[in-house]
């Protein structure tokens, strides 16, 4: 059962500190190339066991977010700058310097751009791919507001993931996402499953550049959600059941944790047996790979539900 937040924080949800050599090494890379990774902004609790793994996920178009969520630790206003364009290639450059074989990039959400950033993350994919031949991409990308052609813009540079989060249930938009819609995010994710099986499907979806016989574009949609904000149990199956029907195969759920006071409380700590329960019930829904567990993040270990068996990008 459940741990009400009003006790204290549970020996599940207590991280080891690793500063290795290995993680001093990327927070060096990291600060030389003037790049941002969500790993800091967002205070992610796995910052230590992902660099000490030589591996992160990199956050584009800035440090500022358009929007302000409840929940979030990114600092947000009106960004002040235009994407950089030197970006896309740090990014990756950093990629071949870490030896990646699989790279998640993300993003604030910038408004203040006619296509909400869908190009620079065009850039950056495309970016990694030529530099890192091997490597997979995940992107995970806001709802971008309904900002025409910017899936299709996204999706043109054949990402091998294509995520955008869903964060919490329907009943608490207004307060942990006020500048997003359920259903926009759910819409955006259903897009992007229709393109997938029409690019899985079609001849014409086939990358050139791989070569002769090459199999048509494929790649997955992912989404995730946070425990723990004040939703119920029934509440989060119900999302299970809107985010598979709209075609997601891949799901995270992690444990929300407070940023700051400032940030929405706490309503309650999910036991990892709550966990290991909810990700049941969402594999008995038919997903491919869902992941669960109370310092499970979107980007946490998101190498394990690459599209295997299906081929990687080869440029």
């Amino acid at each position: 059962m459940s741990v009400p937040a009003t006790e204290r924080r549970p020996e599940w949800l207590r991280i080891r500190l690793r500063t290795t050599e290995e993680f001093a090494e990327v927070r060096r890379m990291m600060d030389g190339l003037s790049l941002t990774t969500v790993c800091e902004e967002a205070r992610c609790p796995n910052i230590y066991e992902c660099w000490s793994n030589r591996t992160a996920t990199f956050m584009v178009l800035g440090e500022v977010c358009t929007r302000r969520c409840g929940f979030c630790a990114v600092t947000s206003g009106l960004p002040s700058l235009p994407p950089d364009p030197a970006e896309p290639r740090k990014v990756a450059e950093a990629v071949r310097d870490l030896g990646l074989a699989y790279a998640v990039i993300t993003s604030v959400d910038r408004d203040d751009l006619p296509d909400g950033g869908a190009g620079h993350f065009a850039r950056v994919i495309e970016a990694v791919h030529g530099m890192n031949p091997a490597c997979g991409v995940e992107v995970l990308t806001p709802d971008f507001k309904g900002v025409p052609d910017a899936l299709a813009t996204i999706l043109g540079a054949r990402p091998e993931v294509f995520s955008h989060n869903m964060e919490t249930v329907a009943r608490l938009y207004r307060s942990a996402r006020p500048g997003s819609r359920y259903e926009g995010s759910l819409e955006l994710l259903r897009a992007a499953a229709v393109e997938r099986d029409r690019a899985a499907s079609s001849p014409a979806g086939a990358d050139t550049r791989a070569g002769a016989g090459a199999a048509p574009y494929a790649f997955r949609v992912k989404t995730s959600l946070m425990a723990g904000l004040g939703e119920t149990d029934a509440e989060l199956r119900e999302a299970f059941r809107d985010i598979r029907s709209a075609g997601v195969e891949v799901l995270a759920i992690g444990q929300y944790l407070q940023p700051t006071k400032e940030h929405l409380p706490v309503a309650r700590f999910v036991t990892p047996a709550e966990f290991d329960a909810l990700r049941e019930d969402a594999l008995a829904l038919g997903f491919v790979h869902v992941v669960a567990g109370p310092l499970v993040r979107s980007s946490y270990k998101a190498h394990e539900h690459r599209p295997d068996p299906r081929p990687l990008h080869i440029t």
